[in-house]
């Protein structure tokens, strides 16, 4: 028929994608990379780092922060090592995705996690970690996982005690791993099998179930102290237990 063309034919060799995944390639991806602020130091000696996605950008979390996870944001863990007797540096890259956290966030921290490990030289192991799902390697880091309620700036904002938020944390687990979580403040979500703290700011409660061991109990003390210490030794801490009569901790529960 007449004035049919015949379609003409690509060489894939002859685009862009001939030069993916070549020593080029991954020269740029890595000249890139370097260019992140936040990367600055990151893997350059054994110990664990964290980074937060806020509004699409990596923040460094403060070492005091280590631990604590807000439910509504994505984070980036990298753990640095070498084997017993070796040279070279080893690496478990994470990154952690918040029960609420955005699609825009996690997407973030994904992206910026292969980023990382395209800086590290592709040595790094990459982990995806889900809030509530973290594998024992991410809880390894950290002496307990605490989640807790908001997410972006949440965390960096200084809140004087006496005009915190009250809220409730839920402490459960056995010696292997022992987690932190805030839940609602309901009397219906206290059981016999865990322990409870109740913070008020400058008031703060520790409940002992019945039922609860001695590693849930000796957690929320580590939890109580580190809590009055960043309020300047302020708050007063009482601590109950299941049997205690009047001890007025559902009181202050919906």
């Amino acid at each position: 028929m007449s004035g049919l063309v015949k379609a003409k034919k690509y060489d894939w060799k002859d685009s862009n994608m001939a030069k993916v995944g070549t020593a080029e390639d991954r020269h740029v991806k890595k000249a890139s990379a370097a260019t992140e602020p936040a990367w600055r130091g990151a893997g350059k000696e054994p110990g664990v780092q964290v980074w937060k996605i806020v509004n699409f950008k990596v923040v460094p979390s403060p070492k005091d922060e280590f631990g604590k996870f807000y439910e509504g944001d994505s984070y980036i863990v990298l753990n640095t090592y070498r084997e017993q007797g070796g040279e070279q540096l080893l690496f478990d890259l994470h990154f952690w995705i918040g029960k609420f956290s955005t699609q825009d966030e996690y997407c973030t921290a994904a992206y910026k996690t292969v980023e990382l490990d395209t800086l590290l030289d592709d040595v790094p192991v990459q982990h995806r970690e889900v809030q509530g799902y973290e594998s024992e390697v991410f809880k390894s880091y950290f002496k307990s996982i605490t989640i807790l309620k908001g997410g972006a700036n949440t965390g960096f904002r200084h809140v004087k005690p006496e005009e915190y938020k009250p809220r409730l944390l839920h402490v459960s687990g056995n010696k292997n791993s022992v987690t932190v979580t805030e839940v609602p403040m309901n009397r219906a979500r206290i059981t016999s099998n865990d322990v409870f703290i109740l913070d008020k700011g400058l008031e703060i409660y520790q409940w002992n179930g019945k039922s609860c061991n001695k590693d849930e109990k000796y957690k929320a003390v580590q939890v109580l102290q580190g809590i009055k210490s960043e309020r300047g030794g302020k708050p007063i801490v009482e601590t109950f237990d299941e049997d205690d009569n009047g001890n007025g901790f559902f009181d202050y529960l919906g």
